[in-house]
């Protein structure tokens, strides 16, 4: 296990009591000395805020850049993946809770300088690194400088998130990320408040801010849980807000639940489910929507919006056929698709390579 780091925080400040108040995310924790908090990473120590996981990882892998999902940036590239332990959000549903809940079970057993890594993405051939498996915005400065390295290096950056992030840190951790995935958990505060312990607005703002202010290439995930968030009113509101607020070419990706971490009780998603939550998107007017965890080949392709061609087919995360020049324009039509695209050579496919970056890249 790779002993817990002292890094300085960067977004704090001192209270009147003495209390340390992170500022990173709307949580606000005001911390007493020694006190960590609940993102479990980030404590006080020495009447500052520390962060515990700066150049600790839970394991890094080489996977297919649409198994973050991203399937309109540079479809087809292999990403290199890596997250740390913890979270800010206390999802009762959690995918990856081994990780996300490190108090429980510390698995921090790799370790990597910011330029460690971004070697490693250039000697592996891969497009890009993503912050992935627990959310990077608690591990924002190891975030930060692994893209300032990546970027020197030409190899692009990602960021799997939930989206929960105060403006300031927000505008500077963004400024450094090429392309994101945002969970949208629900829609409703309902949910977030029961399910999540956190709030709504603060993602809604988050999408915005990505979509409206940033060239951040940002795609959306809505996990549909059975009884919870997957009814067609939530599904119609949704794309609704995402379509006014964002606009028809921001894609959107529906995935299915699994039983797992505090909600064993509720079933699988059914395939039905994901199916008809896509056809109610495009009904809608959104583009580019998905279906992701079930084997599914027309949720998993892409379409051109304007002849309605299938220019990218996948087979989970194989690609199959493509048709799209360098610039993203459909070989039938001409029309430009939303995204980043480069030329397509032979695709990475679907595999996933775990790799150890400990000893000097």
């Amino acid at each position: 296990m790779v002993p817990e780091s002292d890094y300085l925080g960067r977004w704090w400040h001192v209270l009147e009591d003495g209390r340390v108040q992170c500022d990173l995310c709307p949580r606000d924790c005001r911390l007493h000395e020694g006190q960590r908090g609940l993102c479990f990473v980030r404590r006080m120590e020495g009447g500052q805020m520390r962060l515990t996981t700066y150049g600790r990882s839970s394991g890094f892998c080489v996977d297919p850049i649409e198994k973050k999902p991203l399937n309109q940036f540079y479809p087809g590239s292999s990403v290199l993946s890596f997250g740390t332990a913890g979270c800010n959000l206390a999802c009762k549903f959690c995918q990856n809770w081994d990780i996300s809940k490190s108090r429980e079970m510390d698995t921090l057993m790799d370790a990597a300088t910011p330029e460690a890594i971004a070697a490693a993405a250039e000697r592996l051939g891969c497009k890009s690194v993503a912050f992935t498996y627990n959310d990077p915005v608690i591990f924002a400065e190891y975030a930060i400088d692994t893209a300032d390295a990546c970027h020197a290096r030409g190899i692009q950056t990602v960021a799997v998130t939930a989206g929960y992030i105060h403006a300031e840190p927000r505008r500077e951790f963004f400024s450094r990320i090429d392309a994101a995935n945002v969970d949208l958990k629900a829609f409703t505060e309902d949910f977030y408040h029961t399910l999540t312990g956190a709030h709504l607005q603060p993602v809604l703002d988050t999408l915005e801010y990505l979509v409206k202010e940033t060239s951040v290439w940002t795609e959306i995930t809505t996990l549909l849980i059975p009884g919870k968030n997957d009814s067609d009113a939530e599904i119609e509101s949704e794309c609704g807000w995402i379509l006014q607020h964002l606009g028809p070419d921001v894609p959107l990706h529906f995935s299915a639940f699994h039983p797992d971490w505090k909600m064993t009780d509720v079933p699988a998603t059914p395939p039905e489910t994901l199916a008809r939550a896509r056809k109610r998107a495009l009904a809608a007017g959104l583009h580019y929507v998905y279906t992701g965890n079930v084997h599914d080949e027309a949720g998993g392709s892409t379409y051109c919006p304007s002849c309605g061609t299938c220019v990218i087919q996948r087979d989970w995360y194989d690609i199959r056929a493509y048709q799209l020049d360098a610039q993203g324009a459909c070989a039938h039509c001409g029309s430009r698709l939303a995204g980043r695209y480069a030329k397509f050579d032979k695709p990475f496919g679907r595999r996933r390579i775990p790799v150890r970056l400990e000893a000097p890249v």
